[in-house]
Protein backbone atom coordinates (compact mmCIF):
# COMPACT_ATOMS: atom_id res chain seq x y z
CA UNK A 1 0.00 0.00 0.00
CA UNK A 2 0.98 3.15 -1.01
CA UNK A 3 2.68 5.73 2.03
CA UNK A 4 2.93 9.75 1.96
CA UNK A 5 4.08 11.23 4.51
CA UNK A 6 5.03 14.99 4.69
CA UNK A 7 6.12 17.14 7.31
CA UNK A 8 5.57 21.00 7.93
CA UNK A 9 6.99 23.78 9.93
CA UNK A 10 4.61 26.59 10.74
CA UNK A 11 4.91 29.72 12.78
CA UNK A 12 1.61 29.36 14.47
CA UNK A 13 1.06 28.23 17.94
CA UNK A 14 0.08 24.38 17.41
CA UNK A 15 -3.25 24.38 19.08
CA UNK A 16 -4.03 27.32 16.20
CA UNK A 17 -3.18 25.05 13.94
CA UNK A 18 -4.97 22.42 14.82
CA UNK A 19 -7.99 24.34 15.59
CA UNK A 20 -7.90 25.23 12.02
CA UNK A 21 -7.33 21.86 10.60
CA UNK A 22 -10.27 20.42 12.86
CA UNK A 23 -12.92 22.81 11.34
CA UNK A 24 -13.43 21.06 7.79
CA UNK A 25 -16.34 22.98 6.96
CA UNK A 26 -13.78 25.52 6.26
CA UNK A 27 -11.87 23.77 4.42
CA UNK A 28 -13.80 24.30 0.20
CA UNK A 29 -13.52 28.46 1.46
CA UNK A 30 -9.43 28.26 1.51
CA UNK A 31 -8.62 24.93 -0.46
CA UNK A 32 -8.57 25.57 -4.23
CA UNK A 33 -8.72 21.76 -5.52
CA UNK A 34 -11.63 21.01 -3.05
CA UNK A 35 -14.81 21.50 -4.55
CA UNK A 36 -17.42 20.71 -1.83
CA UNK A 37 -16.87 19.36 1.99
CA UNK A 38 -20.31 18.48 3.54
CA UNK A 39 -19.85 17.08 7.56
CA UNK A 40 -22.85 13.90 7.68
CA UNK A 41 -22.32 13.40 11.46
CA UNK A 42 -20.48 15.22 14.22
CA UNK A 43 -20.30 14.02 18.15
CA UNK A 44 -21.60 16.19 20.79
CA UNK A 45 -18.28 16.91 21.95
CA UNK A 46 -16.71 17.68 18.16
CA UNK A 47 -13.83 14.81 18.65
CA UNK A 48 -15.70 12.01 15.65
CA UNK A 49 -16.68 13.49 12.35
CA UNK A 50 -17.97 12.00 9.07
CA UNK A 51 -17.20 14.11 6.35
CA UNK A 52 -17.96 14.28 2.43
CA UNK A 53 -15.52 15.09 0.43
CA UNK A 54 -15.86 16.24 -3.69
CA UNK A 55 -11.67 17.07 -4.70
CA UNK A 56 -11.19 18.66 -8.19
CA UNK A 57 -8.05 16.84 -10.27
CA UNK A 58 -7.95 19.69 -12.92
CA UNK A 59 -5.32 17.87 -14.65
CA UNK A 60 -7.36 15.12 -15.40
CA UNK A 61 -10.72 17.19 -15.32
CA UNK A 62 -12.24 14.64 -12.76
CA UNK A 63 -13.94 14.68 -10.29
CA UNK A 64 -12.51 12.56 -6.64
CA UNK A 65 -15.19 11.51 -4.56
CA UNK A 66 -15.04 9.90 -0.80
CA UNK A 67 -16.53 9.77 2.73
CA UNK A 68 -14.09 9.51 5.84
CA UNK A 69 -14.24 9.41 9.91
CA UNK A 70 -12.35 11.54 11.65
CA UNK A 71 -11.72 11.24 15.51
CA UNK A 72 -9.82 14.12 16.28
CA UNK A 73 -7.63 14.52 19.81
CA UNK A 74 -7.45 17.70 21.27
CA UNK A 75 -5.08 16.94 24.38
CA UNK A 76 -2.80 14.69 21.81
CA UNK A 77 -3.42 17.34 19.17
CA UNK A 78 -3.99 15.01 16.95
CA UNK A 79 -6.34 13.29 14.03
CA UNK A 80 -7.18 9.99 12.79
CA UNK A 81 -8.68 9.31 9.72
CA UNK A 82 -9.93 6.47 7.62
CA UNK A 83 -12.24 6.17 4.55
CA UNK A 84 -15.82 4.80 4.53
CA UNK A 85 -16.45 4.60 1.10
CA UNK A 86 -15.27 6.44 -2.36
CA UNK A 87 -13.48 6.12 -5.21
CA UNK A 88 -10.05 5.18 -3.20
CA UNK A 89 -10.22 1.25 -2.63
CA UNK A 90 -8.78 1.99 1.45
CA UNK A 91 -7.19 5.33 2.80
CA UNK A 92 -6.40 6.01 6.35
CA UNK A 93 -3.75 8.07 8.03
CA UNK A 94 -2.78 10.41 11.16
CA UNK A 95 -2.58 14.26 11.18
CA UNK A 96 -0.14 15.04 14.23
CA UNK A 97 0.36 18.90 15.24
CA UNK A 98 2.88 19.53 17.99
CA UNK A 99 5.03 22.96 19.56
CA UNK A 100 8.57 23.75 18.03
CA UNK A 101 11.15 26.57 19.05
CA UNK A 102 9.96 28.51 16.03
CA UNK A 103 5.99 27.05 16.23
CA UNK A 104 4.52 24.60 15.44
CA UNK A 105 4.95 21.07 13.24
CA UNK A 106 2.08 19.35 11.43
CA UNK A 107 2.66 15.92 10.10
CA UNK A 108 0.54 13.99 7.62
CA UNK A 109 0.87 10.52 7.06
CA UNK A 110 -1.64 8.82 4.68
CA UNK A 111 -1.73 5.05 3.56
CA UNK A 112 -4.17 4.46 0.47
CA UNK A 113 -4.71 1.96 -2.15
CA UNK A 114 -6.62 3.20 -5.74
CA UNK A 115 -7.29 0.40 -7.71
CA UNK A 116 -8.10 0.42 -11.11
CA UNK A 117 -8.00 -2.84 -13.36
CA UNK A 118 -5.28 -2.73 -15.85
CA UNK A 119 -3.52 0.65 -15.03
CA UNK A 120 0.14 -0.13 -14.56
CA UNK A 121 3.17 1.19 -12.82
CA UNK A 122 3.75 4.24 -14.73
CA UNK A 123 -0.44 5.53 -13.70
CA UNK A 124 0.06 4.26 -10.11
CA UNK A 125 3.23 6.42 -10.00
CA UNK A 126 1.50 9.37 -11.46
CA UNK A 127 -1.75 8.98 -8.99
CA UNK A 128 0.82 9.06 -6.16
CA UNK A 129 2.95 12.43 -7.88
CA UNK A 130 -1.14 13.69 -7.86
CA UNK A 131 -1.95 12.28 -4.15
CA UNK A 132 1.00 14.06 -2.75
CA UNK A 133 1.19 17.32 -4.40
CA UNK A 134 -2.67 17.37 -3.23
CA UNK A 135 -2.09 16.90 0.55
CA UNK A 136 0.79 19.33 0.40
CA UNK A 137 -1.63 21.62 -0.95
CA UNK A 138 -4.01 21.21 1.73
CA UNK A 139 -1.28 20.87 4.23
CA UNK A 140 -0.12 24.49 3.24
CA UNK A 141 -3.54 25.87 3.17
CA UNK A 142 -3.85 25.17 6.55
CA UNK A 143 -0.09 26.63 7.48
CA UNK A 144 -0.96 29.73 5.70
CA UNK A 145 -4.69 30.32 7.23
CA UNK A 146 -2.82 29.24 10.80
CA UNK A 147 0.04 31.73 10.17
CA UNK A 148 -2.45 34.44 9.37
CA UNK A 149 -4.74 33.65 12.12
CA UNK A 150 -1.90 33.92 14.56
CA UNK A 151 -0.50 36.72 13.11
CA UNK A 152 -3.55 39.07 13.59
CA UNK A 153 -3.81 37.49 17.03
CA UNK A 154 -6.93 35.38 16.31
CA UNK A 155 -7.89 32.26 17.86
CA UNK A 156 -10.21 30.20 15.40
CA UNK A 157 -13.01 28.42 17.72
Amino acid sequence: MPRIEINLNINAPARVVYDVARRVEDFPDFMEDLQSLTVLERSDDGNRTVTEWVGLIREFKMTVRWTQEDLWDPVRLRDDFRLIKGDLTSMEGSWQFGETDSGAFFGSIVDYEYEVPLIGPMIKALIKKKMTANLEAQMTAIKLRAERLASDGMVSD
